[in-house]
């Protein structure tokens, strides 16, 4: 979001900000196990791309991409609160970082198929 300060240039900071960063905190989160052989079982299925936007880390990097992709799950994992079986092939999605994040800026997260139509659309 701009900064709206009335500057007519944006990338100008105020005389004397001062921006601090880096002072540790400490977080308790809940997190929740995922299975190595699900995600296994899942690349086996769909591979390494990005079901989404084809992306293909392989390609596009070379061997330092090589295996490199994020797992969705289709229904969010703490929507669940508990142990469950999972289906590596129906519950499980290959997607790339910036795919993964943009799922999860809608609650709850966009399906595959329509984050795919508005890239589509763009």
């Amino acid at each position: 979001m701009p900064l709206d300060d009335g500057s007519l240039f944006p990338n100008e900071l105020p005389e004397g900000a001062n921006y601090t960063e880096g002072l540790a905190q400490e977080v308790l989160v809940n997190r929740y196990e995922r299975s190595l052989e699900s995600r296994k079982a899942c690349l086996d299925h769909y591979r390494c791309v990005c079901q989404v936007c084809n992306l293909d880390f392989s390609e596009r990097y070379g061997p330092l991409g090589t295996g490199f992709i994020h797992v969705h799950h289709r229904v969010p994992i703490a929507s669940i609160g508990t142990e469950y079986s999972v289906d590596p092939i129906s519950d499980l999605v290959p997607v790339c970082p910036n795919c993964h994040a943009m799922l999860h800026r809608h609650e709850p997260p966009l399906k595959i198929e329509e984050l795919r139509a508005l890239l589509n659309d763009a």
